[in-house]
């Protein structure tokens, strides 16, 4: 196993990291919508923080040599279920492939995140 980290992305929160390579699978830990650069959430909306979800992700699948074309599962939680459909259309955006996926409500996200997703990354 190898350990992947970027200071492109934020700095994990807690006793992990941003993500582990096992042979060519990467597993990535949940981003949420923290700026790298600042530590505070990009915005106080679901858009704005869902592109900056994505933008970590980028640079977390971008640090493991990947892109969101490597990208084979996606979970991803959501403080308030309302936000659905404005989180699916940035969502969207990125993950044109359409990857398998989950889309749960969470009672609470860490730092009060409005959205987070996990991805399952294959070479």
């Amino acid at each position: 196993m190898k350990k992947i980290s970027t200071e492109k992305a934020p700095a994990a929160v807690g006793p992990y990291s941003q993500a582990m390579m096992y042979g060519d699978i990467l597993f990535t830990s949940g981003q949420i919508g923290l700026d790298p650069a600042t530590g505070a959430f990009a915005g106080d909306d679901v858009v704005t923080q869902a592109k900056q979800v994505c933008e970590n992700l980028k640079a977390v699948l971008a640090a493991a040599d990947m892109t969101f074309e490597n990208v084979i599962k996606t979970t991803c939680f959501l403080a308030e279920i309302a936000d659905f459909a404005a989180f699916n259309a940035v969502y969207a955006d990125y993950f044109v492939s359409m990857p398998a996926r989950s889309c749960v409500a969470a009672k609470d996200l860490p730092k009060g995140a409005l959205c987070e997703i996990e991805v399952i990354a294959a070479k």
